[in-house]
């Protein structure tokens, strides 16, 4: 499922591949499926108990460009699409529009730099994506100024159970929710969303959040693992093979600390692995769902990536598989006291 999802391209306002692919997988395992005037796709699930309404949401896009301008060379010059560090940018490959077309993001060659050029990092204004045309003119038979630019690299399983992909950040949520929507019994009626322009702003969730007035919300994502070498360990925001994430604080929301407590009590008491975020920095959908209507009780549950926001984020499958087993136990024993303060 990884494979499938990672595969596909879905820059924040252009989703229409992944909204394709997950319709076709849970078209027939829900109670009605629908895309919203947004493009979020909104899946309905009835559960065991029609009397309250939980949300699950994990966002389809990703990161990354679009074409801003043509140079008279027919090189392409760009704007990102979130969040995106310019130091990881140089040489990738990208496949740039609908036609997918192949290109690399360069710069001048070494040889040309002057010595303190290379002290400094290069400004993303000073790169460009090389199409292989030789003038403009033939440049625009091929690409159209807005069109989307993605990063073009291939799924790949190494080393001990590790994966590494593009935009792992979100679709690991989209396939644990995928496969929830197949294989859960869900406790109550459950709205699945699959949001869209989430790396833009949240704004999809804000849409569907403030239509389906839920009582209850998990939002599924990636998040940032900086457990690499030569990071701090008071700087690891989370541990690859730790377990699922759970969030307490971020910076576009605070989870209710009730539902974090449910989550930690139902993983202890199955044994399965996880870990707690330890900073408060990056944000998510429950920034706009927390907030919707007359304010939603939120909670997040996220998938360690390393790199995220790259061409080449890597996750553990074994986290993949916790978090699901995890959100599982969730959405099918969540009750109680968790409803109301």
């Amino acid at each position: 499922m990884l494979e499938k999802l990672t595969s596909l391209n879905g820059v924040s306002g252009c989703e229409d591949e992944v909204r394709n692919f997950i319709i076709n997988e849970i078209k027939d395992f829900c109670d009605s499926v629908e895309v919203d005037k947004i493009g979020n796709i909104i899946a309905f699930k009835r559960g065991k108990s029609s009397a309250k309404k939980m949300f699950l949401a994990a966002h389809m896009d990703e990161v990354g460009f679009i074409v801003k301008n043509i140079t008279d060379d027919g090189y392409i010059k760009f704007a990102e699409v979130g969040g995106i560090d310019g130091r990881v940018l140089l040489g990738k490959r990208v496949v740039v529009g609908n036609k997918k077309l192949p290109g690399v993001i360069g710069i001048k060659a070494v040889h040309m730099v002057t010595g303190e050029e290379r002290k400094k990092a290069v400004d993303k204004k000073d790169m460009y994506i090389d199409i292989g045309m030789n003038d403009r003119e033939n440049a625009e038979k091929a690409v159209s100024k807005g069109d989307y630019i993605t990063f073009d690299s291939e799924y790949i399983e190494f080393g001990n159970g590790r994966i590494k992909a593009k935009a792992l950040d979100d679709r690991a949520g989209c396939g644990i929710i995928i496969n929830l929507i197949k294989n859960a019994k869900f406790a109550f009626d459950t709205w699945c969303c699959f949001t869209v322009q989430e790396e833009v702003g949240l704004r999809g969730a804000d849409v569907a959040a403030r239509k389906l007035k839920p009582d209850i919300a998990l939002i599924v994502e990636g998040t940032v693992c900086a457990d690499t070498y030569d990071s701090p360990k008071h700087k690891h925001v989370s541990t690859m093979g730790g377990g699922g994430v759970i969030s307490v604080l971020e910076r576009t929301s605070r989870s209710d600390w009730d539902f974090v407590q449910y989550i930690a009590k139902l993983a202890e008491e199955n044994n399965i692995p996880y870990q707690y975020k330890r900073t408060g920095s990056g944000g998510n959908d429950a920034g706009a769902v927390q907030t919707a209507g007359a304010g939603v009780k939120t909670a997040v549950i996220s998938i360690p990536c390393r790199y995220i926001h790259s061409a080449v984020s890597v996750l553990d499958k074994k986290d993949f598989e916790n978090a699901y087993k995890l959100i599982t136990k969730v959405v099918e024993n969540i009750g109680g006291n968790l409803w109301n303060y």
